[in-house]
């Protein structure tokens, strides 16, 4: 994944205000339980917000990953919103979100969504088991909330490209990942989280 990116924090885009404006309001709404619950709603409306238009950098799959692109960091809040690419079969291993909150749309396309339960520990081994799955298409919104934030996420598809919008309490530039062992049984390593740059002027 590339280390250098072309989509600056503050990126204009046709209803970037209008977005911004939704989110503002959602995560001043309380506690993280609060702050989440609203987004998943605001999400869900933007998606379907034909004001609101993702860059053309955003409908461009990077070809041996997917693409990470910040689109927005408040200065206010904190918050951070990142657009991901996901090309034909492209996914995660499982992963957490480093103690974050986070909200994920489908913008476009479908995704696989798998949640896991940590069962158990021992130092930088964990014990996971699938604790269900959900097929997300355009318009849907979850969220997680640590301590329940180990997933991976998967477009499934074999010909087709899928986007998500994920907005994220603060920039997530590193997360855990957890590289199958044996059985339910996983290593944990660090992932740095670095965004992808497209062309010049084209995001």
């Amino acid at each position: 994944m590339s280390s250098h990116s072309t989509c600056a924090p503050d990126l204009d885009f046709p209803g970037r205000d209008k977005l911004v404006r939704a989110i503002d309001g959602a995560v001043a709404s309380g506690d993280q339980h609060a702050i989440t619950a609203a987004l998943r709603g605001v999400l869900c409306g933007l998606i379907r917000d034909r004001d609101v238009r993702l860059p053309d950098c955003v409908h461009e799959p990077v070809a041996d990953h997917y693409a990470r692109r910040e689109l927005y960091r408040s200065p206010e809040h904190g918050y951070s919103v990142v657009a991901m690419t996901w090309g034909p079969g492209q996914g995660t291993p499982i992963h957490d979100h480093c103690g974050l909150w986070c909200v994920e749309g489908v913008w476009d396309g479908e995704l696989e969504i798998t949640q896991y339960e940590l069962l158990e520990r021992e130092g930088e081994r964990f014990r996971f088991r699938a604790a269900g799955g959900i097929h997300a298409g355009p318009g849907s919104a979850g969220s997680l909330i640590p301590p329940h934030e180990y997933h991976a996420i998967r477009n499934a598809s074999s010909d087709a490209v899928a986007i998500s919008l994920h907005i994220y309490k603060a920039p997530m530039e590193s997360c855990a990942m957890f590289v199958p062992d044996h059985g339910e049984w996983f290593e944990r390593a660090a992932k740095a989280l670095p965004t992808d740059a497209v062309g010049a002027g084209r995001c």
